[in-house]
């Protein structure tokens, strides 16, 4: 199917500047590609005329990413107030040259420039917390307890447009200069993938709660991937 959503806007902060062969031909459908994939992002904004990067749960829907935290976060001040870039990067590969200058890292990666919007809707607030659990954990939300109104009330969630993006990765082998490929070194690619490990339950949990199937599938599914 055709992707007729809005090109990703190439702005001066969204243009790549160098080995710009490495920006995917299919932006916007990489960039959903990545960010579905990963688990963190990280929120650069300006706190006290100072740049501050911090790792962030975050979770996508359409052309929208969430994001949340404390009401009583200083970046999630910051970021409600002005101009954000979010970065997202997923490893797929340690890649072993000849050549020391060579060496490099199998990767997608993608900065996110904006100015996120605050939810005030309840009903907003409540679908962006449910996209972000769902993210992270899929198949949890429907099967733990909603937010209290004390906890939405203590609850920053904001709503980022992912149009001013770029999406750049690296993938394949070394480029290692010619007169270098006659060496007797090595050299090849490392692969790196996440896995995840045999679920376990609470040390306060009541006896006879087994793990839930949601869990369960998303262990199976990595092992079987691995």
């Amino acid at each position: 199917m055709t992707d007729t959503r809005t090109p990703l806007s190439p702005t001066p902060r969204s243009t790549l500047t160098r080995y710009r062969g490495r920006r995917d031909a299919t932006d916007r459908a990489a960039l959903d590609e990545l960010l579905d994939a990963a688990m963190i992002c990280h929120l650069g904004v300006l706190m006290h005329g100072a740049p501050v990067v911090l790792p962030t749960i975050y979770g996508r829907d359409g052309d929208t990413l969430y994001l949340h935290g404390s009401t009583g976060a200083g970046n999630l001040r910051a970021a409600a107030t002005g101009d954000v870039s979010v970065t997202v990067t997923l490893v797929d590969g340690i890649v072993y040259a000849r050549a020391a200058m060579h060496f490099s890292m199998n990767f997608r990666s993608a900065v996110i420039h904006g100015r996120p919007v605050e939810l005030a809707d309840p009903d907003a607030r409540l679908h962006a917390l449910r996209v972000i659990v769902e993210h992270a954990a899929p198949g949890a939300w429907d099967n733990v307890r909603p937010p209290t109104a004390k906890e939405l009330a203590a609850t920053t969630v904001l709503a980022l447009d992912l149009t001013e993006a770029s999406v750049k990765t690296r993938a394949g082998d070394p480029s290692d200069d010619a007169p270098d490929l006659a060496s007797d070194t090595w050299a090849g690619v490392l692969p790196v993938r996440q896995i995840f490990g045999e679920p376990y339950s609470s040390a306060d949990l009541t006896t006879g709660i087994a793990v839930p199937e949601h869990v369960r599938a998303r262990f199976d599914s990595s092992v079987a991937s691995g």
